[in-house]
Formats: structure tokens, sequence, C-alpha cells
């Protein structure tokens, strides 16, 4: 174990506001997926969390609601650590800047700065933004004296303060982030950094005298540390640098990640490694901003309303549907923009469609073709060649894209490849090959459901970074054990499977959820389907309304014979869609109905469709097919039926259902 690559990545930590939100989610769990990523790669890794809970606008909210600030902050805290345990966060340790571990390394810190005479002390005068804390000079500030940042309106503020000697660092800070390019990601944040710098630095007011909730200087208690003093401290004092022997700091330090908001970025690439330079300490490794979640095109706001609690999210949607939409929804840096409706669209989509019924349909062929036995078999043809290659290449492009900061592009190669396999079955059929038809094909079929299998094997291990509940339930469903020890490199093997593993039908894993802002449309075209029952029997014409336009062929039965002209007005009543097949089943007792379960973007729908003589129903399964969505319902086998599904036939007892594969479900047939 000694000789792993350590890796120790950071969150900020968060200020204890009285309410959660999904920007807490999302910064966590982009860090929570790096460190998960990290430890499957092989290293050793240390991943922190916590919480800043001294400042003047902590002590004034305590005073609101009657507690003290550590009352306060307790209470809060306990919200945070409830979040994280509900999101599957992996952190090694929460640090809160009230404990007394980080109290002693930032008085010492305070010191060693003081005694290199790089603090000193001064009266300030000037515009301080509690709610940020934040000072200001005239020059930055807003319009109307208000807070360049967040806007709200500045203090002007007079007190005796120690000063940190920021002008002192300022060439040595730039000769860095030369030799350093990649330290500030990304790109444009950096830009803007050594522009920030690059016009001058006021030194930094380090301590406050009109308040006391904060941790006292060692050398002049009627002062407390200044927060982002004491804050930024957190990263180290977290590894107990002064304690016993200081292994934990020796090990991890400096930190490969600190993963901040884009609005906390100069507090991170600035004043913190001139902090850092000033203490003779290593600098990090990397400081990377991440952009806004942003709620319909607008950042979330408490003053605004539109701040999304994640718990309930969470309890009716799951923790790896959250941290999935998230981390491939948004690419990191930027902003992200987040709505309900997009949201259960995406994770129904990718989820439920693409990856829980690959798994579902591959564990139910295994049972209803060879008992539930994956058996390995050297029957391949090229297209099982391709799926070998094309395993071991996402693995590798997925580790390259995590490498590289790319989360969203390595789940979007995952994904490629979780269609490819969807698409694999129906390219070989299973469920023909089942039948025997020809010499070989029980081999092939075997072939075909270990490829299926072991595709899952590694797919299981990939996505386990970012949805850790489902990835272990899909190894679960294919009979395999060891999945917390399973790595990045057994990913990139082919053929981990073993002949003789036995398969276990489970619940799916990932369920479909109706779409919140759409339901109020189902009802209306439900309603609207109703209305038009009598006007669909009224237009359908008869077989003894048909004119014969070719005699000879309809006699013949290869052609059928043209039906009366409707008008444009008959057309338009018609709703025909795209509808993705998500299942579909025999119905009992009878011999040629199937019953299908299909998407048709803004619901789901049961359909009744007699084709069981011309498709099995494996074979129907991820098919888009077009669909006659305002068809008056009809009971058939006592299941209740609603619209129809189009197929072509001729009059040889041939049928074809309509495919249609590049538009979405939903898309309107014209």
């Amino acid at each position: 174990m000694g000789d792993k690559k350590t890796y120790y990545i950071t969150t900020p930590i968060y200020y204890p506001s009285a309410k959660l939100h999904i920007g807490h989610t999302y910064c966590t769990s982009i860090a929570d997926t790096i460190a998960r990523f990290k430890r499957l790669a092989g290293y050793d890794v240390r991943f922190l969390t916590g919480s800043d809970e001294h400042g003047q606008k902590i002590q004034r909210a305590a005073e609101a609601d009657g507690v003290t600030p550590l009352e306060y902050t307790t209470n809060i805290v306990n919200g945070f650590k409830n979040l994280w345990e509900k999101l599957h966060i992996s952190n090694d340790d929460f640090i809160r800047t009230t404990d007394e571990r980080h109290e002693k390394v930032v008085q010492a810190l305070f010191q060693k700065a003081f005694d290199k005479g790089d603090i000193y002390k001064a009266e300030y005068e000037g515009w301080y933004c509690t709610p940020d804390e934040t000072f200001w000079t005239e020059q930055k500030l807003g319009p109307n004296h208000t807070c360049p940042d967040c806007g709200r309106p500045v203090e002007r503020v007079k007190e005796e303060s120690y000063f940190f000697k920021m002008g002192k660092y300022t060439e040595q800070w730039l000769k860095f982030i030369d030799e350093n390019p990649d330290f500030i990601q990304p790109k444009s944040r950096r830009n803007e950094m050594i522009q920030f710098v690059k016009q001058g630095l006021e030194d930094l007011c380090v301590s406050r005298t009109s308040f006391d909730w904060g941790i006292k200087v060692p050398f002049d208690p009627k002062h407390v540390v200044y927060v982002w003093f004491d804050a930024l401290v957190n990263y180290i004092s977290a590894l107990a640098p002064f304690d016993g022997d200081g292994e934990l700091y020796k090990k991890y330090w400096p930190a490969d990640l600190h993963l901040v908001g884009k609005e906390i970025v100069r507090f991170h690439s600035i004043i913190w490694p001139m902090m850092l330079m000033s203490l003779e300490l290593p600098i990090p490794k990397k400081v990377f901003g991440h952009g806004w979640m942003i709620v319909d095109g607008t950042k979330m706001s408490k003053s605004l309303g539109n701040v999304i609690d994640p718990i309930p999210l969470i309890e009716t949607y799951g923790a790896d549907s959250l941290r999935y939409f998230l981390l491939s929804e948004i690419q990191l840096g930027n902003d992200g923009n987040f709505t309900l409706p997009n949201f259960v669209t995406k994770i129904n989509a990718d989820l439920s469609n693409d990856l829980g019924n690959l798994l579902n349909r591959t564990v139910a062929m295994i049972i209803k073709y060879h008992g539930g036995v994956v058996t390995k078999h050297e029957a391949m043809d090229d297209l099982d060649r391709d799926v070998e290659t094309l395993a071991v290449q996402t693995a590798n492009d997925f580790e390259s894209y995590m490498e590289n900061m790319e989360l969203n592009k390595g789940l979007r190669t995952v994904w490629n490849f979780i269609g490819r396999m969807n698409k694999y079955i129906d390219e070989t059929m299973p469920w023909v090959l089942a039948k025997g038809q020809n010499d070989g094909d029980a081999e092939r079929l075997q072939s075909v459901m270990y490829h299926l299998a072991e595709a899952l094997r590694i797919i299981g291990i990939l996505v386990s970074p970012v949805i850790p509940v489902g990835a272990p339930k899909i190894w679960e469903q294919l009979g395999l054990t060891g999945f917390e020890s399973s790595t990045l490199a057994d990913a990139k093997q082919w053929g981990g499977l073993a002949t003789g593993t036995t398969v276990v039908k489970g619940e799916p894993i990932y369920p479909r959820f109706d779409i919140p802002e759409m339901v109020e449309a189902t009802k209306e075209v439900e309603q609207a389907a109703t209305e038009a029952k009598s006007v669909a029997r009224d237009a359908a014409p008869t077989a003894g309304d048909a004119k014969v336009a070719d005699g000879a062929a309809i006699e013949e039965g290869t052609i059928a014979p043209l039906k009366e002209h409707i008008t444009y007005d008959d057309f338009e009543k018609l709703d025909l869609r795209v509808a993705k097949v998500l299942t579909c089943e025999k119905v009992k007792k009878s011999k040629k109905l199937l019953k299908f379960t299909l998407d048709m973007g803004i619901e789901e729908r049961t359909v009744v469709s007699g084709i069981s003589q011309y498709y099995e129903p494996e074979q129907m399964i991820g098919k888009k097919v077009i669909y006659l969505a305002n068809l008056a319902p009809k009971k058939l086998m006592g299941i209740e039926s609603y619209g129809m599904i189009l197929s072509g036939s001729d009059w040889a007892d041939h049928l074809e259902v309509t495919n249609i594969e590049s538009l979405p479900a939903g898309s309107l047939v014209k």
C-alpha cells in the first residue's frame, strides 16, 4: 500500500447557509466522482470537505435566531453531513473551522507570518461586503457602492486591524503562475486572475475587532483572524501538520486539487498561494473553478426564490440520478442549467432506457436461453471482435477524459458503448439464434450472451465513480462478487467474466419517472384522444369504399387497393409520433398479441398489437416506431390499449413495423 501514488482533493469548506441547495450538491458530487475515479485508478486518496463557520455574518445570523454562533452552525453542519450521506459522498474527513485542531494551526501560521514581518498593525477604513466577507477598494466597487461579486450594498468600516503584505509577493506569484500554467483551471479563470493581480494589489486586512466570533490572534486577543486567512488554512489543518510526526501532512501535502466555485477562485489562487509563499510552504498543484448552477437561465438566489433543495430530489429520484445528471449534462468549468423536466427526461433516457434496459434484457435472455449460466465460447464473428475492441478503447478513453477533468466526456464515451451494446442485440438477434435453425446457432448464441454480460461487467466498473448505488447492482445481477475491490485495470481487460457465472434476476436498478411539467399536457392529449373517438371512427374508410387502381395486381394479391381520398383536415386529426419501445411481452392466452410499453416523449403508453407471429418480444425492445397517439383506447384481452403502432404488410403474410432510428421519442411525424 505504501507505494501507491497519493492524491489529495478538497472542496471549499462551505458557509453554513440556513438552506442547502443544489450548488452544494454539484461541487461535492464532482469532487466525490474524481476521488472515486482516482481510487479506482489505484491512487491512495484523501478527500476533504467541511464547513466555514466564523465571521460577522454568522454572528449576526445567530443573534437573529437567538442562539450562539456555535449552536447555529452545528445545526446546519448536521444538515451538510446528512446531505453528504444521502449523496453517498466518500469524504475521508470533514473539518469545521470551529475544531480545536484547526484553531491551533491557524494561530501557529498567523504567528509565523507575523514573526517574519509579513503581518503588521494599522487602521483600516474602507468598504466591506459582509455576505461575501470581502474587502473592496473604492475603485473596484460596483454601481451605488455595491459589491462587484454579489451586487449587494457594502458597508463603510473603520477599525484597527492587522494587514498581510500582499504586494510583497506579487512578482513571486506572477513568476509562479508563468512557470505553472495549469495551476489555475480553466484557462479563462487563469487569465482573469493574472489581470486582477497586474492591476495592483492592496495589502490584505487579516484581522477584525468589530466582532468577536472567530479565532483569536495569538499575540493580540482583542483581534479575531479574518475569515479568509482562517478558512483557507483548513486544507493544511485537516492534515494535522503539528500533531505527532505529521504523517498525514507529509504524505498528502501539497494538495493535488482544490475544487472551488468560480466566485472564490480569487481567494484560492491569489491570497492562498501568497500566504503559503510567506509561510514557506508548498503551493497546491491545481485550483479548478467550476461554474454556477443556473435554474431556468438564472443564477440561484434566495432572494429570487429559485434555490433548489437537493434533499427532495434525492428522496424522489435517488442519489445516482442527481449525480449523473449534474456530471453528464454540464461541462466542468461552465455554468449548468437545471430544470426538473430536463432532469427527469435525461435520467429516464440514459439510466432507465439505455443502461437499465441493457441490463434487464441481457439477464432475462441469459436466464431464458441458458438457464442463467454464462458460457464463454469462441464462436465469434466480426461484430463480437468489434465489441471487444470497443470495450477496451472505451475504458482507455474514459481514463483519459477523467484524468483531464472532462467528466462529461468520460461519461459520454461510456454511454456510447452502452448504446452500441443495445444495437448489438438488434444486430445479433438472439431470439432468432435461440430457434437453432442453422448449424452453429447454439454456440453463436452463447458467444452473444457472453459478450453482453462481459460488456456490462466493464460498464459497471466505469460508471461506479458517478453512480455508486447502481453500479454494484449491475455486478450483483451478473452474479459477480468483489465489486468493492475492482479496479480500472479490471475494466481495461476483456474476458474477466468466468465461464459458469450464474446471473441473478433483480428489480430494475433505475425505474422510469413521469416528467413533472408534462403531466398536464398528458391529460390534455388523453382528453383530445377521447374527444376524437367518433371523428376517428367516421374518418376511417372501409374496404368497400376502395377504388381499383390496378385490378390485375389486386386479384393477384400483391397490391392493396387504394382507399378514397381524405381531406387535409382529416389528416391533421392524426397525431403521429415517434415512440421508443421500452418493454415488450407476449399476451397470455393469445397467439397474436404483444403488449408494449412505449416512451412517447411526454409519457409512457401501453399498446397491444397483433404482430406476435412476426416479431419476438426481445426483438422489439429499443426500436423506435411510428405511433398513432390519439386513437381512442380499446380493451384487448382485458388490457387497455392506447393508440396503434404502424406497420407495413403485403398480402403474402409478410409484415414489417416501421422503424425510425435517428429521431428522439416524441418527435412528430408529418
